[in-house]
């Protein structure tokens, strides 16, 4: 058979083996669609590769979204804002960006990441995210204790928005995410968090939310 002999990628062979039994060898045009290719991608888009974590969304009314990009008061964001979050983790320290468009312009918002998905309350979303977890702390007495509940040991994205209500922030954390992760970005009505004994991470209510599934 001549080197540059070449065989179609749409043939398939067939070569039986006494002793081993049959083995099937095919190929098939690679410019076949495949079965999925034409479904619409869902929303709020999300990627993650390794160490690195992506999502975005736009916000919706719980009654008009599965849950995973809602506004709860629309008085203060505005239905269809829009929220962008990555994280990269590297040498044992977490960089985590927040992008905001479509909020009330010239304000202060806090935001924070917590331990659950988003649902149709902000409650769903769970206490916030500690790397060191505070054990006095208790599903209806958050940890308030400035040991544990401060920038370094949470995810804090304060943020200001422009005069057209869009803003950024980003933190950067001494840890990375493990199994033990958070799993969402809350926007707190607050301008900022609070910081004092027995009044650190407090925000008042919870007033938008993203899914972010920071554990990949």
């Amino acid at each position: 058979m001549r080197r540059d002999q070449r065989i179609s990628s749409s043939c398939r062979y067939a070569i039986t083996l006494a002793a081993v039994g049959l083995l099937a060898v095919s190929c098939t045009d690679d410019s076949a669609p495949s079965a999925n290719e034409n479904e619409e991608a869902p929303a709020p888009a999300t990627s993650a590769t390794g160490s690195e974590v992506s999502m975005n969304g736009t916000l919706r009314e719980v009654s008009d979204n599965t849950g995973d990009s809602i506004t709860y008061d629309t008085e203060l964001v505005p239905v269809g804002a829009v929220m962008r979050v990555e994280s990269e983790s590297e040498n044992g320290s977490t960089t985590v960006e927040l992008e905001i468009e479509g909020f009330l312009p010239d304000r202060g918002y806090a935001v924070h990441a917590h331990t659950e998905h988003c649902g149709p309350t902000g409650d769903k979303a769970g206490p916030h995210y500690q790397h060191k977890v505070d054990p006095q702390a208790t599903p209806d007495d958050p940890s308030h204790d400035p040991t544990y509940a401060n920038p370094q040991n949470e995810i804090w994205l304060d943020v200001v928005t422009n005069g057209e209500g869009n803003g950024e922030t980003s933190t950067r954390v001494p840890f990375v995410f493990t199994d033990h992760a958070p799993n969402s970005v809350v926007v707190h009505e607050a301008a900022t968090t609070r910081t004092g004994p027995g009044e650190a991470g407090k925000a008042g209510g919870r007033i938008a939310c993203l899914t972010v599934p920071f554990g990949g």
